[in-house]
């Protein structure tokens, strides 16, 4: 059947900036409800359509998939912290769906996870929320339901779309805002091979490499189903077939980028320049530190700093070069530079997020510390590989495993992952503080979602200050839904 080309919105420029370091978990307000809704005569501040669409990667790749307004990405929304909001979402799918406002201090009615108990948005049917924007930074917004195997549902699709939360001050050390949406489309099952891990700094624990082989042993037979990916684009463009970034020599850009892959960890290079991170997953950090490469888990997020002092014309990509040959990459042209963009790859470099960290050793001492090894089965579950946090896997029937938490109290949660899998883990509602990461002591990091390597350990705090049930997950759509899960419970 002929289709009719789309042109998509395009992300641009904005102006806006950074809050100064808080120097501490974020605190969120007394727990809220979704708030009495506005007349129903009365206009939201922003509405949300789920609906089937079509997104024009390049001229010969047009993709049919979910979408937000009828876009990828889903509309920037900017919004402004503690200022409250209604939005309206329409959901004109045949499917329940859940919009989750991930890395906001929200309550649970509006979180958008059904494990907490969040309304679902019916089918062919809305639902009117009101929620306080908060913290500052960049956040976004994108389904949270259950795929297993259908790759047509949850973060497989095309919904997605950024969300910036200006902060009550605003130093603008940037000349412009580039906001990046990085993503993969047309997935499909394969058996599984080794998830690349060597970018990350930290070294294997071989207790843990003696748990994962053992728990392999006990799964004899082919590896679990893995998810492949066919075209790849930034703000749902494949390499060079959309607008390029224009720049001005001397320009100071500051670029929001953000992983919104279902399961893919990413990384981004600019050929003779270097990024100054100066905020993860939204949230300024306490040692901005250059760096020549951006390595993103699933979900997360990073603000940088470039510096517009290498003129040409080149490709900002991925180093993977079967990833970037299939589109994941932007062109970056210089005012008055012209021919064809150029690729250089950068020195091997290992991600390390204790580079912009604070001293060691300064973060509050937690009430209680919380261990969870995390296991393989392999392909134990109708060919999927099960994921058990304790041995356990999450139950959405039950639903286990549930920890039990109290209000006002720190709790320190040290993750030791027995599998070769890079796992991004996400906690909802909640920010947390690393404290340890690839055996290396750091503090002030403040995250919403921290890739764990494979055979390695993590451990960060998080305040429990946000009344309700909290989930907790691997970023991974198929990871997730294989029993990579718990709720948080306030007693």
């Amino acid at each position: 059947m002929p289709l009719d080309r789309r042109t998509l919105l395009r992300m641009g420029g904005f102006a806006g900036g950074l809050a100064a370091m808080a120097g501490a978990l974020p605190r969120s307000a007394p727990a809220q409800t979704a708030a009495p809704p506005r007349a129903a005569d009365q206009k939201a501040d922003h509405t949300i359509r789920i609906a089937p669409g079509l997104v024009e990667l390049a001229p010969d790749h047009i993709v049919s998939t979910t979408l937000y307004n009828g876009q990828f990405p889903g509309p920037l929304l900017r919004l402004k912290e503690g200022q409250r909001i209604v939005v309206d979402i329409h959901n004109d799918t045949d499917t329940p769906e859940q919009l989750h406002w991930h890395g906001q201090l929200v309550p649970v009615d509006v979180d958008g996870a059904a494990e907490e108990g969040t309304p679902y948005i019916p089918a062919r049917g809305m639902r009117r929320i009101s929620f306080v924007p908060k913290p500052s930074g960049l956040r976004f917004y994108h389904s949270h339901v259950v795929a297993m195997n259908n790759l047509s549902l949850g973060t497989y699709s095309g919904q997605a779309g950024p969300v910036y939360i200006e902060p009550a001050r605003n130093p603008g050390a940037y000349d412009r805002e580039i906001f990046l949406v990085l993503k993969e489309f047309l997935p499909s099952f394969s058996r599984g091979g080794d998830m690349p891990q060597d970018f990350l700094a930290g070294e294997e624990i071989a207790e843990l490499q003696d748990i994962g082989k053992k728990a392999e042993a006990q799964f004899e037979g082919p590896k679990g189903y893995e998810v492949g990916y066919e075209l790849f684009g930034i703000n749902g463009k494949m390499l060079g077939k959309g607008d390029p970034i224009r720049v001005k020599q001397g320009e100071r850009v500051l670029f929001h980028v953000l992983n919104a892959s279902a399961g893919e960890m990413r990384s981004l290079a600019l050929p003779g320049h270097t990024f100054r991170v100066v905020a993860l997953d939204g949230n300024p950090v306490p040692a901005p530190a250059s760096v020549p490469v951006l390595w993103l888990g699933t979900a997360e997020r990073i603000s940088a700093l470039v510096e517009m002092n290498h003129p040409g014309v080149w490709v900002m990509g991925d180093l993977a070069d079967d990833d970037r040959g299939h589109g994941m990459g932007v062109v970056v042209e210089y005012a008055g530079q012209k021919g064809e963009p150029r690729w250089l790859k950068p020195e091997p470099y290992k991600w390390d997020y204790t580079l912009f960290g604070g001293r060691a050793g300064a973060s509050p001492p937690p009430d209680e510390t919380i261990e969870m090894l995390i296991v393989k089965q392999n392909g134990a579950d109708h060919g999927f590989n099960r994921w058990t946090l304790n041995g356990q896997a999450f139950s959405m029937q039950t639903p286990r495993p549930v920890i039990t938490i109290h209000a006002g109290k720190r709790y320190r949660l040290k993750f030791r992952n027995a599998s070769d899998d890079v796992h991004p883990l996400h906690l909802h509602r909640h920010s947390f503080e690393l404290v340890r990461v690839g055996g290396k002591s750091t503090a002030g990091v403040i995250k919403d979602v921290v890739m764990l390597g494979g055979y390695q350990d993590v451990e960060f705090d998080f305040v429990a200050d946000n009344r309700g049930d909290t989930l907790f997950h691997c970023h991974q759509q198929l990871h997730m839904d294989f029993g990579f899960m718990a709720l948080f419970r306030y007693a």
